[in-house]
């Protein structure tokens, strides 16, 4: 029989993986057995929504369970995958893959409304305190603008102290020169369609990164609560670590804890769950864990620990790259696993310098 991670008992359609009928799941895997050796095929479940987090210290396989994940999701039905890709990695999902294509599309430039933000989020994205003189023009020109241009015209017209309104009108400049905002921004309808979408952040510095994220959280989640899109969103988070004490926050943690009422889904890979927040620890229903040897990754792990699992979640950890711990809170199950290979290219293997031949190498070596 086959065994699909995160399908609880209240859903239909375990023989799906091997009669192509039924809700969609995707390969994650094989079991992994105590002697090391591959068991039965691993699927997770597409059907429903899920809050998941990956985590694995570097070198272990992170970025690659997330990719894996997003190959079966370009693939499925009925879902609508997006990819945050801080390190620009997953552009090589859309490159030929050993068996059926994946369909994808990369943003490069990514925009997002102005109106994406809050007053308070605003003042914080651009470090002004609000009771400040120039944090409070730009509090009013966020409640009062719906553009960036708007907002400067604005602060410009505003009785307040000249020396506030040139403060706030370099500070609206700086986010313009982010190149992030841009009237419409990215929207729902061009986030939610069958392919995998990349939304290549690397380019950006940790503020607009965050905006970005910000942006297609809430994009996903209010098209959801307002039926304006049909199929149900995946928000696929790379190094989450770094939108955690940003503005990128407050829209990650809202499908963590109310995404699954209108079907929105969360999966965050970090390599720093000590530097995630609880509700993300707490609230995910899958966890898969790689290599961890950091003991303040280890606490913060250990929140995850539920109470049908025997012993330590540390003590359960692999130790080889591509191994994993999958804890499914849906079954209340525990398995040991090794995930399987990856179709398209991993664009996230560390380079080396014995890879790199410069011709003043060759010379070199031609000549003894």
């Amino acid at each position: 029989m086959t065994f699909v991670i995160g399908r609880g008992p209240e859903r239909e359609g375990d023989e799906a993986p091997t009669t192509g009928a039924g809700p969609p799941t995707g390969r994650l895997g094989t079991y992994r057995a105590r002697d090391g050796s591959s068991g039965a095929p691993l699927y997770v479940d597409l059907d429903g929504p899920h809050a998941a987090l990956i985590v694995g210290k570097r070198g272990y396989g992170k970025s690659y369970t997330l990719g894996v994940l997003a190959e079966a999701l370009a693939r499925a039905s009925g879902v609508a995958p997006v990819v945050v890709d801080p390190m620009g990695v997953f552009p090589m999902l859309g490159e030929p893959a050993e068996g059926e294509p994946v369909p994808a599309t990369v943003v490069d430039d990514p925009q997002v409304a102005a109106t994406t933000l809050d007053p308070r989020s605003w003042c914080a994205l651009l470090d002004l305190s609000p009771e400040s003189g120039a944090g409070a023009l730009v509090w009013r020109a966020a409640r009062d603008a719906s553009t960036l241009e708007g907002m400067r015209e604005t602060v410009e017209a505003a009785d307040a102290p000249g020396v506030d309104r040139r403060a706030a009108v370099n500070h609206l400049d700086l986010a313009d020169s982010w190149g992030i905002f841009g009237p419409d921004g990215l929207s729902a309808r061009e986030l939610g369609g069958g392919e995998v979408t990349v939304v290549d952040v690397s380019g950006l510095d940790a503020a607009p990164m965050n905006a970005v994220v910000r942006g297609i959280g809430e994009a996903l989640y209010r098209a959801r609560v307002n039926g304006t899109v049909d199929r149900l969103p995946w928000c696929l988070v790379d190094e989450a670590h770094a939108f955690f004490g940003g503005v990128g926050e407050a829209a990650l943690e809202t499908i963590l804890t109310r995404g699954r009422a209108p079907g929105v889904s969360v999966v965050l890979a970090t390599q720093r769950p000590d530097a995630v927040s609880e509700v993300a620890v707490s609230q995910s229903d899958l966890v898969v864990a790689h290599r961890l040897t950091s003991e303040a990754d280890l606490d913060a792990l250990a929140a995850a620990r539920p109470t049908y699992m025997t012993g330590s979640l540390a003590d359960r950890l692999p130790t080889g790259p591509g191994e994993v711990v999958v804890v499914d809170d849906a079954t209340e199950t525990v398995h040991s696993a090794t995930v399987r290979r990856r179709e398209t290219p991993h664009g996230g293997d560390s380079p080396s310098a014995s890879d790199v031949r410069t011709d003043a190498d060759r010379s070199a070596t031609d000549g003894d």
